[in-house]
């Protein structure tokens, strides 16, 4: 289904607005209110694992609460953003970039691409987002955090929950309650 080209840019700015307030506020929780109700959100996290939230409530929850915990300071700069007004889908690629910069000064961030694919609902919001990224270079900045003890506090904690057990909102691979690729 498609929308006006307008309505598809206009929303893409007010996302990327309220992305920028949430990354100054360390604070995820104003992005659950550009997701319809049923909207699906989810990411691979390699070979075993997949986090899925089904409706706003999960995704405010358990991917902007649980998911996004300890990652304060971080910032997601959206590099380029591609929309088909035909389809009306928008995909965003963006970087991921922590605080803390590594012990010789230089600045970090996540190598490789960052991105996300949202299908749009009207009303100025999504239905359907997934999430892509290189996990294997995710893991790596952690480890590397780890090692050079700039690891925030939040994040050290969300990392030993999860030492724990799958979380919230994970599932093996192919079992999660909405598929990554089932449409709304």
């Amino acid at each position: 289904m498609g929308y006006p080209r307008a309505e598809l840019e206009e929303m893409v700015e007010r996302w990327l607005a309220v992305n920028r307030d949430c990354e100054a506020k360390g604070d995820w929780s104003d992005l659950a209110g550009m997701y319809t109700e049923e909207a699906t959100y989810g990411w691979n996290v390699g070979a075993t694992d997949e986090f899925m939230a089904v409706g706003r409530s999960e995704i405010l929850h358990l991917a902007l609460g649980l998911e996004m915990g300890g990652l304060d300071g971080w910032t997601y700069p959206y590099q380029h953003v591609l929309i088909d007004d035909v389809k009306g889908e928008v995909i965003g690629l963006w970087k991921q970039i922590p605080d803390a910069p590594s012990p010789d000064g230089r600045r970090r961030e996540v190598a490789g691409f960052g991105g996300s694919w949202f299908v749009y609902a009207g009303d100025f919001r999504w239905s359907w987002q997934r999430d892509f990224m290189d996990i294997g270079n995710v893991v790596a900045l952690y480890m590397e955090m780890i090692s050079d003890g700039t690891l925030t506090p939040g994040m050290t904690r969300r990392m030993d929950q999860a030492m724990k057990g799958r979380q919230p909102g994970h599932h093996p691979v192919g079992h999660a309650p909405v598929g990554m690729w089932e449409r709304p």
